[in-house]
């Protein structure tokens, strides 16, 4: 028996890629299930792709090899060689079929990648996530994602222990087997990567429900869980057919298998995996009921559930040929999510949504040291590159060019891409291919973004000729270095824009070269470094739209006077656009603070905002975003010295101008009313009231304490459903009010055995700013519900605690970084995944004033120092303390 050493580490670059030298037309998998020894038999049948006599290599690690046969031929020691996380094989033809079997060990596996026990020895079940590389830990397999086989897989077990088996694909047979175990087969048609394998092992129970495909195909989607969460699957399940019936319309794509089998667990690295045939869900992304799920919670579910199952043709039909591919599967898909739930919802909100996410996110990952394109040139692990930038930033990639075709040209490029590449490992330049000849447009400058990190700065300027009747808007482009990237060149960036007059009216539109007007939105496409735009028969200077609903990820700075954004926040018909203008104002204002008397900018935003709350025509949830100032994060990625303390009280101070604005009594009267409609249904309106609801009572906390607090024991007492309730435990517990240790209280024993509940209660305690944050996530580290093993309990703690409290995290005395730093070091043994993932919240580090810089560099020099580190953890440091 051989257990092979494990693998080192070297950089993967995108320049090097190769065909594969082997390829595997079919692989059967026989897998003898146990918790602490499953044993993995696999037959591959193996090609040769390039015609070249050259050794087999297959990823393997962590396997304890027990048997090797070529041909039906036992290998002696001198025919192969294990080591490094790769075994070699000596003397194998095209049509040659590789026997292996190996052991591993899934309830020692605490990294959760491969096959893990989820849960206890008593009661919790086995399953696998092999995305992006944990196949490797299951079986022998030229573990890439261009390698696509046809998987057919028996599961054997102890029917007591694992009365239900699961593997993805068609299912073909059970049976009973001696000594009270027994087996299942699942087959797989569709050729796939081995990062889509896929079993599960357990005593779980199930919800079904039988579907019928456009095209006519009878499926029964099955979700799973363990029983007592059953019944708080069925919002999913509904979710699962809505997906299908939107993605058959939308896209003409229909589910391609007999079952669709989705299952929950609550110890999982990611949000979810798309598994051909059965997806893999974090329970967190699966669960909902309104006791325990907030709206967004319910509108996550949504999310997540449709992102997963779209993958079954963005991702899983055509793959990616290789991991610097990535966007083109998770960009795409996440586009496609958030079509789905903009027309399941909102469309301005989901806009408004998805771009906060955006630069809360993803703009700072751009701006500091793990800035890195949408498809990088060089990874050493690649679990770090599931980032802001490769999802959300590849999203708005994918939308740029769905706005440059219009939707009946998209529709028609996706036609052509599933097309040609249907059961195939695409690239980012098969994609832009397929869109741009189905238009006979050429997207190959389009090629730019994807290669080139960072965030572009657009600037704008405007000229007006009053005597030729012109307007003239010079739009230029400018993208500062990134780590590896000094120079940047131009990228095409389509701005859609409209034109309003003085009083707030919209303008029809004629470009110099036009005989009429066409419309009032155009979108004008910057190719170059500068360039000029003319519109005629303009009367007097116009207040312009700019890039109206984010039509391009970049920022922009016009020089608008806070009467122009006024303008705009009061008269622009589109919701995005009158939210944007009112974040911009809100910045204006808070650069423009002054301790006794409000700036214009201060002036015009709150007498904005307060004549839009009087406005009861105007959409709730809308409105509660309005009022609602951009965020801490977004405050200092604009700011060169970053004093996190500072941020949030200015912040503070400028909604307690706006609140003030709008009058205590005002506030009070809107919340009674808001109070009064109260009610439980997940319906657009109620979701409205709970929204604008929860913001009312955050403004008129800065007003008047202790009456608000009373408010929100009261409201928490009361509340309906989960969003109402925690809505006012925050309130409470932020501010530190009387009423908050009896609500914490409460909520703990009340949602003791509701792990995902639990969480909340962990993260809304982790958030309360400033120097009390550190002293209260201490005592939450002690709590008996708390522990590193679980990636949510680790990330509601840890996660909140590091990430999205600026004033708590970075304190002056650095204690916040030593105690991330002690964690990390911790979780690095357990998870190498998650810890990783934390430690980016260290990104930026070089930005704070110097204090917290002197001693965020000191934590991370004494990390980075630490024997033994993961690769996945060695990295993140290494490359935010280099740059």
């Amino acid at each position: 028996m051989t257990l092979a050493l494990e693998p080192v580490v070297t950089p993967v670059r995108l320049g090097d890629y190769r065909r594969p030298a082997w390829s595997v037309d079919a692989i059967e998998l026989d897998v003898d299930l146990g918790i602490d020894a499953t044993e993995v038999s696999s037959r591959l049948v193996l090609r040769s792709d390039t015609g070249q006599s050259a050794p087999l290599r297959l990823n393997g690690e962590g396997l304890e090899l027990l048997a090797l046969a070529l041909d039906g031929q036992a290998l002696d020691a001198h025919a192969f060689r294990y080591e490094g996380g790769v075994l070699e094989v000596d003397g194998v033809r095209d049509g040659s079929v590789l026997e292996t079997r190996v052991r591993v060990q899934p309830a020692a596996n605490t990294a959760l990648e491969g096959l893990y026990l989820s849960g206890s020895r008593e009661h919790g079940f086995l399953l696998t996530q092999c995305e992006a590389e944990g196949f490797r830990r299951i079986t022998f397999f030229p573990d890439r994602p261009d390698v696509l086989a046809r998987f057919t897989v028996t599961l054997r077990a102890d029917r007591q222990r694992f009365p239900v088996l699961l593997a993805g694909g068609n299912p073909t047979g059970v049976g009973e087997l001696p000594d009270g175990r027994h087996w299942a087969r699942f087959v797989d048609p569709h050729p796939k990567p081995c990062y889509l394998f896929a079993l599960v092992a357990g005593r779980l129970e199930n919800i079904t429900r039988d579907y019928v495909t456009a095209d006519g195909r009878a499926v029964k989607i099955v979700i799973w869980s363990e029983a007592n969460v059953i019944d708080r699957c069925h919002y999913a399940l509904d979710a699962v057919e809505r997906s299908m019936r939107w993605d058959e319309h939308t896209y003409g794509r229909n589910y391609d298998l007999d079952v669709f089998h989705v299952v929950a667990t609550h110890d999982f690295n990611m949000g979810a995996m798309e598994n051909k045939g059965l997806n893999i869900f974090n329970a967190k992304y699966l669960l909902a009921d309104p006791d325990s799920s907030t709206d967004d919670e319910y509108r996550a579910v949504e999310a997540v559930v449709a992102h997963e199952y779209f993958h079954n043709w963005t991702g899983n039909r055509v793959t990616c040929r290789d991991w610097f591919q990535l966007s083109l599967k998770e960009g795409l898909t996440v586009f496609r999510e958030q079509q789905f739930s903009a027309d399941m919802n909102s469309v301005p909100l989901k806009r408004i949504e998805d771009v906060a996410l955006l630069r809360r996110t993803q703009f700072p990952e751009d701006a500091g040291p793990l800035a890195h394109p949408v498809r990088p040139a060089e990874y050493r692990e690649i679990n770090n590159f599931y980032t802001a930038t490769v999802y959300e930033k590849g999203s708005e990639l994918v939308r740029m060019l769905a706005g440059r075709l219009g939707q009946e040209g998209f529709r028609r490029g996706m036609e052509l891409y599933f097309q040609r590449n249907d059961g195939q490992a695409a690239t980012i330049e098969d994609f832009l291919g397929a869109l741009g000849d189905a238009n006979a447009i050429d997207l190959k400058p389009y090629l730019a973004w994807y290669a080139q990190a960072g965030t572009p700065r657009l600037h704008a300027k405007s000229e007006y000729d009053a005597v030729a009747r012109e307007y003239t808007l010079t739009l230029s482009q400018q993208t500062r270095p990134t780590p590896g990237q000094p120079e940047k060149v131009p990228v095409p960036i389509p701005v859609k824009l409209s034109l309003f007059d003085r009083d707030g009216r919209i303008l029809p539109l004629r470009m110099d070269g036009e005989e009429k007007a066409d419309g009032a939105e155009r979108v004008v496409v910057l190719h170059k470094a500068a360039q000029r735009f003319v519109f005629k028969d303009v009367d007097a200077p116009p207040v312009p739209s700019l890039l109206r609903d984010f039509s391009a990820p970049v920022v922009l700075e016009y020089d608008y006077t806070p009467a122009e954004l006024a303008l705009l926040l009061t008269h622009d018909p589109d919701g995005f656009n009158r939210w944007e203008a009112g974040q911009q104002l809100a910045l204006l204002a808070f650069d423009t603070l002054n301790d006794s008397v409000d700036s214009a900018a201060c002036k015009a935003w709150c007498e904005a905002l307060a004549a839009l709350f009087e406005d009861r025509q105007l959409d709730d949830a809308l409105l509660a975003d309005l009022l609602t100032p951009p965020g801490e994060i977004e405050l200092a990625d604009r700011q060169s010295e970053v004093d996190p303390s500072r941020i949030h009280a200015q912040r503070q101070v400028l909604q307690q101008r706006l609140a003030a604005h709008m009058g205590a009594d005002a506030l009070l009267a809107r919340y009674r009313d808001l109070s009064a409609h109260a009610s439980q249904p997940l319906d657009a309106a109620s979701q409205a009231r709970r929204r604008l609801r929860r913001r009312v009572l955050e403004l008129f906390a800065l007003l008047n304490p202790e009456r608000a607090h009373a408010l929100a024991a009261t409201q928490y007492e009361t509340a309906l459903g989960m969003t109402d309730r925690l809505a006012a435990l925050g309130v409470l517990v932020r501010d530190r009010a009387p009423q908050a240790a009896a609500a914490l209280a409460h909520f703990r024993d009340r949602y003791a055995d509701n792990p995902l509940a639990l969480d909340k209660w962990f993260t809304v305690q982790a958030q309360v700013p400033g120097e009390p944050a550190l002293a209260i996530v201490a005592t939450l580290e002690r709590d008996p519900a708390f522990t590193l093993k679980n990636p949510n309990r680790a990330r509601s703690l840890l996660g909140a605690f590091a990430s999205t409290n600026p004033s708590g995290f970075h304190r002056t005395d650095g204690a916040g970084y030593q105690l991330l730093g002690e964690r990390l070091v911790q979780l690095d043994a357990l998870n190498p995944q998650i810890a990783a993932r934390l430690a980016t919240a260290f990104n930026g580090w070089q930005r704070l004033e110097p204090m917290r810089r002197v001693v965020a560099r000191r934590a991370l020099e004494t990390l980075v120092q630490r024997q033994g580190l993961s690769p996945n953890l060695s990295e993140i440091i290494g490359n935010v303390l280099q740059h």
